[in-house]
């Protein structure tokens, strides 16, 4: 049997563990691949250049809402087209990640990882501010 509190610790983990890994691929985006260069990835894709932008902004507003537990159902449900995005984006890449380039098997991984979040929410160990709270209601 499964108790309240084991599964308010498995969202915190799954939280936690999501959000950090989303905070090092957004920081990793501004820091290691530049901005600049970021956007001209996602241009040799055939992106427009915003979309790097968006996609590092909600890797690192996503990162950090997971990690503390705000808006969790939303900011996963929302950070799954970017990890479809890049299961797309490294499907040519073959299947393991560690592939020269990177697989699509770890986004992909991390989108059901995602959904799972979303369905589960936050848990008893999140961030809890009462206006936010009731404002997003079911999706906090």
């Amino acid at each position: 049997m499964t108790s309240t509190k084991q599964i308010d610790l498995a969202a915190l983990i799954l939280r936690v563990a999501s959000g950090a890994l989303f905070l090092a691929h957004g920081w990793m985006k501004v820091s290691v691949f530049t901005i600049p260069g970021t956007v001209g990835y996602f241009e040799s894709l055939g992106l427009p250049g915003f979309v790097a932008y968006l996609t590092i902004l909600a890797e690192l507003g996503g990162g950090l809402a997971l990690i503390a537990g705000i808006g969790t159902r939303l900011v996963s449900l929302a950070l799954i087209p970017v990890l479809l995005g890049a299961t797309w984006a490294h499907s040519g890449n073959g299947w393991t990640f560690s592939n020269e380039g990177g697989g699509w098997e770890f986004p992909l991984f991390w989108a059901a990882a995602q959904a799972t979040i979303a369905l589960i929410g936050a848990g008893r160990y999140a961030v809890k501010i009462p206006v936010l709270n009731r404002a997003l209601g079911q999706f906090a």
